[in-house]
């Protein structure tokens, strides 16, 4: 009798610069996914969440969350890029260039960008550029990250590089919106209006968010993320840095994007990117996240819209004692979102601000 034991995923020296992995998923998205994920990311703004404000705004209905799209082709990725992965460790440069809908059956593919072998000689990262595309070859998300692998060779894998070629989704926004009419339209009575935010205004939300056991599970798996680190507490016990299932990136971010979607985010007509943002911390089911954010920039984009660039912050609580996440500091960018986002014009204002550690680290940057 043949037995045989298939392995996924990369270490280091399987990796070519210029080559490309046709990740195996293809999904269509159904209600009961998109539904599941919006009460989850919980955001406020219906472009998400009504049809009819959607075809308003120009689409054919509601739009799928770019986070659910960014989660999708983040789990996508994980069987051919990091299953062998001992950490993910960045997002870069993470755009949406075109609307996604429900009935849309989606792939992704990834490239390779580079390699570096770190110092210690044993791990080094690994540089991929990953593309969502659907039924019609349009991009639904596009974006880079850097992930730490372990050195060597995967012994027993069965997945080989792509010849194919992968949709161009070069663009941020889609050109229509440039055109946009909301004169008729009327706005979600949410504050988060361009003129609501001022370049250094700090934001710190007042609710927090503690991750349960049971929604990160069944989230990793909706997304099809395979890294045993996430689901086999087994697996976890002896090859998991923090001895147990680890949350895996994108939920964390889509988690903290929920806790600032009620003060920032109503009144949102497109999520422009989203850049520079890393986990330096693990989070575990149990952990609470509190979020704040500070505005960096705001641009004038015409007669209805306004872009602002906002620095998103979660940090656990308690903070953890150990010695190496005593502060704030040391974990306010667990999630860091740079994000151009556009916005209804209007004369509103949000309430005061609270949560004096969280402030005092933004107003450090």
């Amino acid at each position: 009798m043949t037995v045989t034991r298939n392995v996924y995923g990369r270490k280091l020296d399987d990796f070519e610069e210029g080559k490309t992995y046709r990740h195996p998923w293809e999904v269509t998205l159904d209600e009961g996914v998109l539904a599941f994920c919006a009460a989850s990311f919980m955001e406020t703004s219906p472009i998400y969440s009504s049809d009819l404000y959607a075809i308003g705004c120009g689409f054919k209905r509601r739009l799928v969350h770019p986070l659910v799209l960014l989660n999708f082709g983040l789990s996508f990725s994980v069987l051919d890029v990091s299953e062998q992965a001992i950490a993910h460790l960045a997002y870069i440069d993470v755009r949406f260039p075109n609307p996604a809908y429900f009935g849309d059956t989606i792939t992704a593919a990834s490239e390779v960008l580079g390699t570096k072998l770190s110092g210690s000689g044993d791990k080094g990262t690994v540089h991929v550029r990953t593309t969502v595309w659907n039924q019609d070859k349009a991009g639904g998300v596009r974006f880079e990250r850097m992930a730490l692998i372990p050195k060597g060779k995967v012994e027993g894998s069965v997945r080989r590089p792509w010849n194919g070629a992968v949709p161009r989704a070069e663009r941020r926004y889609p050109a229509a919106l440039n055109s946009l009419d909301l004169t008729k339209l009327e706005a979600p009575d949410f504050s988060g209006f361009f003129e609501d935010f001022t370049e250094g205004q700090i934001i710190v939300h007042d609710t927090g968010r503690t991750v349960g056991d049971t929604e990160h599970m069944q989230l990793t798996t909706i997304f099809r993320n395979t890294h045993p680190l996430h689901f086999d507490a087994k697996y976890c016990e002896t090859r998991s840095f923090a001895n147990d299932r680890v949350v895996y990136g994108g939920l964390v971010l889509g988690f903290t994007h929920a806790i600032a979607a009620r003060d920032t985010g109503g009144q949102m007509i497109w999520a422009e990117n989203f850049d520079n943002g890393a986990h330096p911390g693990p989070t575990l089911a149990g952990d609470t996240i509190r979020a704040a954010q500070k505005v960096l920039k705001t641009e004038d984009a015409g007669a209805h819209l306004g872009k602002v660039t906002f620095r998103l912050v979660g940090v656990k609580t308690p903070i953890p004692r150990n010695s190496s996440m005593r502060t704030p500091i040391c974990l306010r960018r667990s999630v860091t979102r740079k994000t151009e986002r556009l916005k209804r014009k209007s004369l509103k204002s949000i309430g005061p601000f609270s949560s004096e550690n969280v402030r005092h680290s933004l107003q450090k940057e």
